[in-house]
């Protein structure tokens, strides 16, 4: 896939231009005030513009009945998908804390550790794509990964997974409630369909929906300032739309070669010399509560995330007051859980013919 820096893409950066400062003279007798910096005047157009997260990421011909979404909630949260049954979706997406680990890398089975960070799963549905590479089309295609990796759940194949649900008596009838019409219902396709489902109602709406709606008022006078050099900084070439990222891919290092060149990103799945260091742009989206940062999770702290993607990605050198607002921007763009969506079901228990953990 030939990746372009899709400047143009960004027409809608014109309207977001437009804004104006304003200054509230105060007259004092005994003392001259401090002075304070003026809020920003944003258009509501150009809030608008990048629009408001909807309440969920449907997607043509996926189950979404409430059956088939009880049944992925399950799935997400049963360890015995794994070798040894230690491990489930949300041990390295914690739904509980935003999706994530909040490590570099997660650790797999044995003690394994990952190659790449574990991205949030909150709003990963609206993505073009899954991983950082865009290897999985989508949330379905890229539940039946981790499963079957060596480094992670470690499951041998498909068939031990089908073999360990169908031996659990309340999984054989939740999964005839999610998949009436079909004769054999227990699948890896269908269990990865499942917790699909469940992820795309995995949305995390914040107080910029509320902006983008029309209420600037929702945002302190800082954080308007911070979208406003966001704008004017040209974060938006990628990080555009709803979920502020997840549309294109890009280039890490842009402008400046990227630190770390050890993973070359698509180029490990085309074997295309276009896709040397090419990634998935992601979402800023709870950004603050999602570090580590990166594809390797080399950075920890936000302030020198943002400082980092100006320099090598635009070839700009951002000032202590500039990182401040966007930093303050992008908590604008922390949402609520959903907790009682999220909330741990009751597992059905195993049945007698059900394998017990295998730690080798």
């Amino acid at each position: 896939m030939k990746i372009q820096h899709i400047a143009a893409a960004i027409g809608l950066t014109l309207a977001l231009v437009a804004s104006g400062c304003s200054k509230k003279k105060e007259e004092s007798k005994s003392q001259t005030p401090t002075p304070q910096a003026p809020a920003a005047q944003l258009d509501p157009a150009a809030l608008s513009a990048f629009g408001a997260l909807p309440a969920a990421f449907p997607a043509d011909g996926k189950p979404d009945g409430e059956a088939v979404v009880a049944l992925g909630r399950m799935l997400y949260y049963d360890t015995r998908l794994s070798k040894n049954q230690e491990l489930s979706c949300n041990s390295c997406h914690q739904l509980d804390h935003y999706g994530v680990d909040n490590a570099a890398t997660s650790t797999g089975h044995k003690g394994q550790k990952g190659s790449r960070n574990s991205p949030t799963v909150y709003n990963a549905a609206g993505h073009l794509a899954q991983f950082w590479d865009g290897r999985a089309a989508d949330v379905e295609a890229q539940a039946k990964g981790p499963v079957l990796n060596p480094a992670e759940m470690a499951m041998p194949d498909e068939h031990a997974v089908v073999a360990v649900l169908e031996s659990v008596p309340g999984y054989r009838d939740a999964f005839a409630a999610a998949f009436p019409g079909d004769d054999d219902p227990i699948t890896y396709d269908n269990m990865a369909a499942a917790i699909g489902a469940f992820e795309r109602r995995l949305v995390t709406p914040s107080r910029w929906d509320q902006a983008a709606a029309g209420n600037i008022a929702v945002l302190t006078a800082e954080e308007q300032k911070g979208f406003q050099t966001f704008v004017d900084t040209g974060c938006p070439t990628c990080h555009t739309g709803p979920l502020f990222g997840g549309q294109m891919y890009q280039k890490a290092g842009l402008v400046e070669a990227w630190p770390n060149q050890t993973d070359l990103g698509r180029f490990d799945v085309t074997k295309s010399d276009a896709d040397r260091m090419i990634f998935k742009v992601p979402s800023l989206r709870n950004v603050d509560k999602t570090g580590p940062y990166f594809h390797d999770g080399s950075v920890t702290d936000l302030s020198q995330a943002v400082r980092m993607m100006a320099r090598y990605q635009l070839g700009k050198q951002l000032d202590d007051g500039q990182v401040k607002a966007l930093v303050a921007f992008l908590d604008s763009l922390t949402g609520e859980l959903p907790k009682g969506y999220i909330e741990a079901p009751a597992l059905p228990p195993s049945g007698p013919e059900t394998p017990g953990p295998d730690p080798t």
